[in-house]
């Protein structure tokens, strides 16, 4: 059994909020049943990292916004990281919840690791 949740965001961005929320509150649930879990920001979903969009983004029936849903993440234990082109791209003004910035070699590896299991929005 896998013993690692990793959350990629690619195709999820600014503009979805009512969809943003099932990742983070996944990555909540699995951390507090003790599973090692990270979301990776990758494309155009790596935008979410910068500063003040998150912040930006209201969450319907949520009662906040992004950035408290994902504050609740880290705080479980959740790890965040960017992708080094989406940092590139976004800008490096990134949310103090990232914890690293990988490279594509980074996400692919984990990915293909025997111990964890992916999940891509």
């Amino acid at each position: 059994m896998a013993d690692k949740l990793l959350i990629i965001l690619v195709n999820t961005g600014e503009r979805d909020s009512a969809e943003l929320s099932a990742p983070f509150i996944q990555a909540t649930v699995a951390a507090t049943m003790e599973y090692e879990v990270e979301v990776l920001f990758s494309g155009g979903a790596g935008s979410l990292a910068r500063r003040g969009v998150a912040s930006s983004i209201a969450l319907e029936g949520e009662g906040g916004s992004l950035l408290d849903l994902m504050r609740g993440a880290h705080e479980a234990g959740v790890l965040f990281k960017a992708c080094a082109p989406a940092v590139e791209a976004w800008g490096e003004e990134l949310i103090d919840e990232i914890d690293e910035v990988v490279g594509a070699a980074y996400l692919v590896s984990e990915a293909m690791s025997d111990g964890t299991v992916t999940f891509t929005y």
